[in-house]
């Protein structure tokens, strides 16, 4: 029997719009997955507190703020300090194309913007997770 994916979705930040984030953990839910939602205005440290805390397998990561330039790497930061660079990070929302790379060089795995599929955003996690 195949291990029950477990990913946490947060919100770094200053942003109110979650939305998008709540649409992407129900369709990781609906999939099988088991999801942890802290919900808005959360900093990267509690985002990262609560993914040890819960021994997750991923965490994704929204942001339409436009602070995810600094955000996003903080957290992979602040996972990398407390031994749990092992957990995939991946991102979304309004991320320039310009961002991109270097959000990857940073350890962003994947960045999902608008117009990306839930089927899409499933299929990476499930891919990475059971490599």
């Amino acid at each position: 029997m195949a291990k029950r994916i477990k990913v946490l979705v947060g919100k770094p930040g200053l942003d109110g719009h979650d939305r998008g984030a709540r649409v992407v953990a129900r369709a990781l839910r609906d999939a099988g997955m088991e999801v942890i939602y802290t919900g808005i205005r959360q900093t990267p440290e509690q985002i990262v507190a609560t993914a040890i805390q819960e021994d997750v397998d991923a965490v994704g990561l929204s942001c339409l703020s436009g602070a995810h330039n600094n955000l996003f790497p903080k957290v992979v930061n602040l996972l990398r300090e407390k031994g749990a660079e092992d957990i995939l990070v991946f991102g979304g929302g309004i991320i320039p194309d310009g961002d991109i790379a270097g959000l990857k060089e940073a350890g962003i795995k994947e960045i999902f913007r608008p117009g990306s599929s839930t089927d899409e955003t499933i299929k990476f996690i499930t891919d990475q997770v059971n490599q």
